[in-house]
Protein backbone atom coordinates (compact mmCIF):
# COMPACT_ATOMS: atom_id res chain seq x y z
CA UNK A 1 0.00 0.00 0.00
CA UNK A 2 2.87 2.37 0.72
CA UNK A 3 4.26 1.90 -2.77
CA UNK A 4 0.99 2.98 -4.36
CA UNK A 5 0.82 6.00 -2.06
CA UNK A 6 4.37 7.04 -2.95
CA UNK A 7 3.65 6.78 -6.68
CA UNK A 8 0.33 8.66 -6.41
CA UNK A 9 1.83 11.38 -4.21
CA UNK A 10 4.73 11.80 -6.62
CA UNK A 11 2.37 11.93 -9.59
CA UNK A 12 0.25 14.54 -7.85
CA UNK A 13 3.36 16.61 -7.20
CA UNK A 14 4.24 16.46 -10.90
CA UNK A 15 0.70 17.45 -11.84
CA UNK A 16 0.73 20.37 -9.38
CA UNK A 17 4.11 21.48 -10.68
CA UNK A 18 2.83 21.47 -14.23
CA UNK A 19 -0.65 22.95 -13.85
CA UNK A 20 -0.44 25.36 -10.93
CA UNK A 21 3.20 26.41 -10.95
CA UNK A 22 3.50 26.34 -14.76
CA UNK A 23 6.87 24.63 -14.49
CA UNK A 24 8.10 22.12 -17.07
CA UNK A 25 5.84 23.48 -19.79
CA UNK A 26 8.21 22.41 -22.58
CA UNK A 27 8.35 18.83 -21.34
CA UNK A 28 4.65 18.18 -21.00
CA UNK A 29 2.29 17.10 -18.26
CA UNK A 30 2.52 13.33 -18.76
CA UNK A 31 6.32 13.30 -18.68
CA UNK A 32 6.35 15.47 -15.55
CA UNK A 33 3.94 13.10 -13.81
CA UNK A 34 6.01 10.05 -14.80
CA UNK A 35 9.28 11.64 -13.65
CA UNK A 36 7.86 12.61 -10.28
CA UNK A 37 6.10 9.26 -9.78
CA UNK A 38 9.38 7.42 -10.39
CA UNK A 39 11.11 9.85 -8.03
CA UNK A 40 8.51 9.19 -5.35
CA UNK A 41 8.89 5.44 -5.75
CA UNK A 42 12.67 5.71 -5.56
CA UNK A 43 12.57 7.97 -2.52
CA UNK A 44 10.11 5.89 -0.59
CA UNK A 45 11.58 2.53 -1.50
CA UNK A 46 15.33 3.22 -1.53
CA UNK A 47 16.17 6.50 0.22
CA UNK A 48 13.74 6.36 3.16
CA UNK A 49 15.02 3.02 4.55
CA UNK A 50 18.58 4.33 4.32
CA UNK A 51 17.55 7.32 6.45
CA UNK A 52 15.92 5.12 9.07
CA UNK A 53 12.25 5.25 8.07
CA UNK A 54 11.33 1.70 9.03
CA UNK A 55 7.71 0.89 9.90
CA UNK A 56 6.82 -1.49 12.71
CA UNK A 57 4.88 -3.73 10.35
CA UNK A 58 5.34 -3.98 6.57
CA UNK A 59 1.93 -2.45 5.77
CA UNK A 60 2.01 0.39 8.29
CA UNK A 61 1.93 3.96 7.02
CA UNK A 62 5.08 5.96 7.64
CA UNK A 63 4.79 9.74 7.41
CA UNK A 64 8.56 10.12 7.32
CA UNK A 65 8.87 7.86 4.27
CA UNK A 66 6.07 9.83 2.57
CA UNK A 67 7.94 13.08 3.18
CA UNK A 68 11.13 11.53 1.80
CA UNK A 69 9.21 10.26 -1.24
CA UNK A 70 7.79 13.74 -1.92
CA UNK A 71 11.21 15.35 -1.50
CA UNK A 72 12.71 12.81 -3.87
CA UNK A 73 9.96 13.43 -6.43
CA UNK A 74 10.59 17.18 -6.23
CA UNK A 75 14.33 16.60 -6.61
CA UNK A 76 13.73 14.46 -9.71
CA UNK A 77 11.59 17.22 -11.21
CA UNK A 78 14.33 19.77 -10.54
CA UNK A 79 17.00 17.52 -12.04
CA UNK A 80 14.78 16.86 -15.06
CA UNK A 81 14.28 20.59 -15.47
CA UNK A 82 18.03 21.24 -15.29
CA UNK A 83 18.77 18.52 -17.86
CA UNK A 84 16.02 19.82 -20.12
CA UNK A 85 17.32 23.38 -19.91
CA UNK A 86 20.92 22.35 -20.46
CA UNK A 87 20.49 19.98 -23.38
CA UNK A 88 17.26 21.27 -24.88
CA UNK A 89 15.63 17.86 -24.78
Amino acid sequence: MNIAMWVVAGGMLGWIGFTILRANAERGMVVSIIISAVGGLFGGNVVAPMLGAVADAPNDFSLFSMVIALASAAACLVIGNLVSDRFGV
